[in-house]
């Protein structure tokens, strides 16, 4: 079976076509960048407009890397929640036009559920061998954590309280002056030869002593205070950011990147400890699954557990289609087509 998938959640305009719910014959991803990097974060407005001209193209040329015609395709999957609800307009409705001219089923995928599937293409892994899981989205809009009894039977856990671990990337990029988007760059001057991660010793977000949920507000204001001070009367910050060296900056994005990645395995270990059911495998998905140091503190949680880990191929960490295809394909499957009533909400189910 051939199935397009189709994403427009945010900043990314993508399609593909999978085989199978694993084979990838092509995944074609649009990013914004160049259009919200001035401003330092993504423009709803803006995302919008960008995604309405780029979709045809997108769709065409997966359907030409691909080999195949629009008359092949079995069926269209679109991710239509959550996020941007003006970006998730456009790509919901290219997806019905397709699904009706066509002829074929719609299918509705969450977004965040696809990214627990984007460590599945390419792989011949059987779900029996995967599932049940604990489930780990992290990413520029979401932090959560799932105990997931199948691809798409998703049990929360335990989400963020304020910012996405991804989101406070980004701002922390920000704060020193890095450009947008912010994790790939704090992660490449994190590992460079020289970075201290020790320079600084952020706090670690616990909550409470068996929360579940996690927050980066806190790590995101003690970098803010470390490079520009505590803010004195009227607001105003005794530093400027300017006023840093190279090798202080490679020692601050070390020592958030230790903070960050401690948050998030803290709150997996005890994860672990309070699911119902022994897990067979770490599931991880998200753009911030392509950091360096998480990718490897997560790889040492796994192997001390016991557990299988699954995460996306770096192409399939950041927002794509193929994910959305996959999981489309599994709910086909599992007989949960969708009808041209679809709606698209910037909402978790």
């Amino acid at each position: 079976m051939l199935v397009l998938g189709i994403e427009s959640s945010c900043d990314e305009t993508a399609a593909s076509v999978v085989e199978g719910g694993r084979a990838v014959r092509s995944s074609v991803v649009s990013s914004q960048h160049e259009i919200h990097e001035e401003y330092g974060g993504v423009v709803p407005e803006l995302a919008s407009r960008a995604h309405a001209e780029r979709i045809t193209g997108v769709v065409e040329q997966a359907i030409a890397d691909a080999g195949c015609e629009l008359s092949d395709l079995d069926a269209i999957a679109v991710g239509h929640r959550p996020g941007l609800i003006g970006a998730l307009l456009v790509g919901v409705s290219a997806a019905k036009a397709l699904s009706w001219s066509l002829g074929v089923p719609l299918v509705g995928v969450d977004h965040v559920r696809a990214h627990l599937w984007a460590g599945l293409l390419d792989t011949e892994l059987q779900l029996d061998e995967v599932y049940p899981a604990l489930g780990l989205v992290i990413s520029g809009g979401h932090t959560a954590m799932f105990e997931c009894a199948s691809p798409d039977e998703l049990c929360k856990l335990g989400g963020t309280i304020d910012d996405a671990v991804g989101e406070a990337y980004d701002k922390a990029a920000a704060i020193l002056g890095l450009g947008h988007p912010g994790g790939p760059l704090v992660d490449a001057l994190a590992s460079s030869e020289g970075a201290d991660e020790r320079a600084v010793d952020f706090p670690v977000s616990r909550l409470g002593k068996d929360s579940l949920d996690f927050s980066f507000s806190g790590l995101k204001t003690s970098l803010l205070y470390q490079v520009r001070g505590v803010p004195g009367p009227g607001g105003k910050f005794p530093n400027e950011k300017d006023e840093l060296n190279e090798q202080q900056i490679r020692d601050l994005c070390a020592s958030f990147q230790r903070a960050a990645s401690r948050a998030i395995v803290l709150k997996l270990e005890r994860a672990l400890e309070a699911m119902q059911t022994k897990p067979k495998s770490l599931v991880v998905g998200g753009g911030v699954s392509a950091n360096s140091r998480i990718r490897s503190e997560l790889a040492s949680l796994a192997d001390r557990h016991g557990l299988r880990l699954v995460v996306p191929a770096m192409c399939y960490c950041v927002d794509n289609a193929a994910m959305i295809a996959g999981l489309g394909f599994h709910r086909l499957q599992q007989g949960k087509p969708d009808d041209l009533t679809l709606r698209a909400s910037p909402s978790m189910a």
